[in-house]
């Protein structure tokens, strides 16, 4: 149990299930399988990007152009299956290839010119957009194919409820979960998780090592971008319309949920897990709120004070580990 509660994931899931059973307390259907697949599925867009941004964090890095990247891709993919038609894999496909390419101009820009990531991306994410609005006009569209719409509607597993209304584990949930298991394989069984993790911890000692640092850094932001380009897809399969400005803004929630996970902002800490944890916490949130008529006016406010409590919480932890070590330090050089 001692080595258990070292780990910042126990203290996430202790919190989830304590607020899962003060909001169950005050409103029932909270905790049904109807309504947590609900959160699944309505919360695979902002869980998707949380992994692509749990690489960029722990390789050291941040990236805030990845909400104007999904916009992009989301709009030209929209744009090519209305008028030369397609299928899923086609829509797929080109948000990805689109997002992949513009998140590997970040990796290289940050690369080849060592400008700060976070102005790097904050300058991208300005052009993405911007261009996009220039050549949009910021028109919206709604005349979506319809196998797009019944894309959305497919469901894996199907339960009833007592009115005998269908639910269950919706295809974009599904999506979400193959991504989850391809980045944990990544970061555990391959090289390339192992220099993601090193090129975080250390540049120097990593190329020292004889990392790639290349490869890995323009990966994790390609990488970055090709999640993006798969989470436009899915808000659009979600909402059955495509706006140029429907997902920029969302890259609080995206980095809240991943920096709550355990992620630091300095690199070489996080995991998968943690960061589902976080994608899960701020879903229970605004679920939570929703279910009880809390204005959604305190989201904002809510989420601000879980940051600063679980950073503080994660800051201290490594102080006292830090303690430790330097007592250690001490006795063995005196010994």
């Amino acid at each position: 149990m001692k080595k258990l509660f070292q780990y910042h994931e126990t203290y996430l899931v202790i919190i989830i299930l304590l607020l899962s059973i003060i909001i169950t307390s005050i409103n029932s259907n909270f905790m049904t399988a109807e309504n947590m697949f609900d959160i699944l599925k309505s919360n695979s867009f902002v869980g998707i990007m949380a992994i692509g941004m749990l690489l960029v964090l722990i390789s050291g890095g941040i990236d805030i152009s990845f909400a104007a990247i999904a916009t992009v891709g989301q709009y030209v993919m929209a744009l090519f299956i209305i008028r030369f038609g397609g299928n899923i894999f086609t829509a797929l496909a080109i948000s990805a290839v689109i997002g992949t390419l513009l998140g590997m101009i970040n990796g290289l820009l940050i690369y080849y010119f060592r400008i700060p990531s976070i102005i790097t991306t904050i300058a991208t994410m300005n052009i993405y957009y911007g261009f996009l609005i220039v050549f949009t006009g910021g028109r919206w569209i709604y005349s979506l194919p319809d196998w797009f719409r019944k894309f959305a509607e497919i469901r894996l597993i199907t339960f009833y409820n007592s009115n005998g209304i269908p639910y269950g584990l919706s295809v974009v949930t599904f999506i979400w979960i193959l991504i989850v298991i391809s980045v944990i394989l990544i970061l555990k069984y391959t090289i390339l998780g192992r220099s993601i993790y090193a090129l975080g911890g250390d540049r120097k000692s990593s190329l020292r090592v004889g990392f790639n640092i290349f490869l890995t850094e323009t990966f994790v932001y390609s990488f970055m971008g090709f999640l993006s380009g798969i989470a436009g897809v899915v808000q659009a399969l979600l909402v059955q319309t495509v706006a140029p400005n429907s997902i920029v803004g969302k890259e609080l929630d995206v980095i809240a949920a991943v920096v709550l996970g355990g992620a630091s902002l300095t690199g070489g800490k996080g995991s998968v897990f943690g960061a589902i944890l976080g994608v899960a916490l701020l879903a229970i949130l605004r679920n939570g709120m929703t279910l009880m008529a809390v204005p959604a006016v305190w989201f904002q406010f809510l989420v601000g004070v879980v940051i600063l409590v679980s950073i503080g919480f994660s800051s201290y932890q490594s102080k006292i580990k830090s303690r430790g070590t330097s007592v250690i330090d001490v006795l063995e050089e005196t010994a």
